[in-house]
């Protein structure tokens, strides 16, 4: 399988951010056939100039506003690897769709209008790619030409940003001067900008490095869903996900977290594709496992002998605040961390940080909208994950208030549990309860445990 690389590009609203990834498309040939010509065609019929922003902004209501609202996801090559671009919105509404799509992103590139300097936004964008472990960014400054190609305008951008960036320890791999919309220095270097001595964008994009090979990493994968079949006599039951990290083949075995559930692999299963012997990092799979167990569609699954993920329900962790209503202490939110959910609560806020002038504030007991915070949050019930610096795709997380999408994080520190029954966990005698009916349980269901029959039966209880 070729090389595969997720870049997010980031930037303020009406920075240029869709012009680009649409120049990019054309000049490097990536567009389905057909494309340019219905786009262009349709501005025709519409009385309206063609831009190339317009080969993304597909939603309707997108281009009658003329923003980004939804991240959308572009595939691209260049003779070196594959990517998968992500155009994030920019206006500040929008800022969690900007923190969703940029989540499984590797490199960045981060857009600054030439005339318009560095906006509020483009701060906040940066600390979230800090914030989100992502230390490959190539900054753009672009709309040039409103400038008339100053090197004087861009060099004070540079010199400005890079202090800024440096606070925040983002050390850029390289800025470059750009007119997206006239395909300036994005895959020939201009003659406008003689005084330019850099790479173009492409020969940039081509430079970033993938993070530690994901396949060198252990391997982890979110259950997404176990799916029966019946038909024909076919009793197989195949667990379902998208693989994360590390590798895994025919005869392995793996572990389910949370519950412990232990089997081999029997199969490696694909819709409508060749039998399989391994999967690697990216590839949506299935598996059939050599003896059945009860699997539930959020658990995570590693192979065992490698590093096993963390188990725990409280941890310490970075967020960016996005809610409508501020991010309190005590109060209960819902936790996503792949396919995993569970009620959450946050037990302290340590620190909070303003992200546009970096001024940082302590013994707080809430966190507002567009602050970062680090803080000790408690679930419920005990999940799986990795440290952000050993696995990104595991380390990260979401919390939801009132059904929306309110924040995103990573998770720095496992933080163990004091077991005493308050702060969200549940009383030692619980636990010994619990264990003493697991062990009866498995006596006449081997391959259950007490919470799933009875969640089967729909009589489950938190108390229990």
């Amino acid at each position: 399988m070729k090389e595969r690389m997720n870049i997010v590009i980031v930037g303020h609203v009406d920075h240029g951010k869709s012009t680009l990834v649409g120049r990019l498309l054309v000049d490097t040939g990536s567009l389905p056939e057909g494309r340019l010509e219905q786009v262009k065609k349709s501005c025709e019929n519409n009385s309206r100039p063609f831009e190339y922003a317009f080969l993304l902004d597909a939603l309707v209501n997108e281009q009658a506003q003329g923003i980004t609202i939804d991240t959308a996801r572009i595939f691209f090559k260049t003779p070196k690897r594959e990517y998968i671009i992500i155009d994030a919105p920019g206006h500040i509404e929008f800022l969690k769709n900007m923190i969703s799509g940029a989540a499984r992103a590797e490199a960045a590139i981060l857009l600054i209008d030439a005339k318009e300097g560095i906006a509020e936004n483009s701060k906040r964008h940066a600390y979230m790619l800090s914030h989100l472990d992502i230390s490959q960014v190539v900054v753009a400054v672009n709309k040039m030409d409103l400038v008339n190609y100053s090197q004087e305008v861009y060099e004070k951008i540079k010199v400005d940003y890079t202090k800024f960036l440096k606070e925040i320890n983002i050390n850029p791999v390289a800025f470059i001067p750009v007119t997206a919309r006239e395909g300036v220095n994005l895959t020939a270097i201009s003659p406008l900008t003689a005084w330019y001595k850099g790479e173009t964008i492409v020969e940039l994009i081509d430079g970033f490095k993938n993070a530690e090979e994901d396949e060198l990493k252990p391997f982890r994968m979110f259950v997404q869903d176990v799916y029966k079949f019946t038909a024909n006599g076919d009793d197989r039951r195949i667990i379902a996900g998208t693989v994360n990290s590390g590798k895994l083949k025919i005869g392995d075995e793996v572990e389910f977290l949370p519950s412990g559930k232990r089997s081999r692999i029997k199969t490696i299963e694909s819709f409508n594709g060749p039998k399989k012997e391994f999967v690697e990092p990216g590839e949506a799979t299935g598996f059939t496992l050599e003896e059945q167990v009860y699997v539930k569609p959020t658990e995570l699954m590693y192979k065992v002998g490698e590093k096993s993920p963390i188990t725990s329900n409280s941890f310490r962790a970075s967020i960016v605040w996005l809610g409508k209503q501020p991010l309190v202490t005590g109060k209960s939110y819902k936790l996503k961390i792949g396919t995993q959910k569970t009620p959450v609560v946050v037990e302290k806020i340590e620190s909070v940080l303003n992200a546009s002038i970096l001024e940082s504030y302590s013994n707080r007991n809430s966190v507002e909208r567009y602050e970062i915070a680090q803080c000790i949050l408690t679930a419920s019930n005990k999940i799986s994950f990795d440290l952000i610096n050993e696995i990104k795709d595991t380390g990260r997380l979401v919390i939801v208030d009132c059904y929306e999408i309110a924040g995103g994080g990573i998770i720095i520190e496992n933080v163990v549990s004091n077991g005493n029954g308050h702060n969200g966990h549940k009383p030692e005698h619980i636990d010994a309860f619990k264990v003493e009916l697991n062990d009866l349980v498995r006596r006449y269901f081997p391959n259950m445990e007490i919470n799933d029959l009875l969640k089967m039966d729909n009589i489950y209880s938190d108390n229990i």
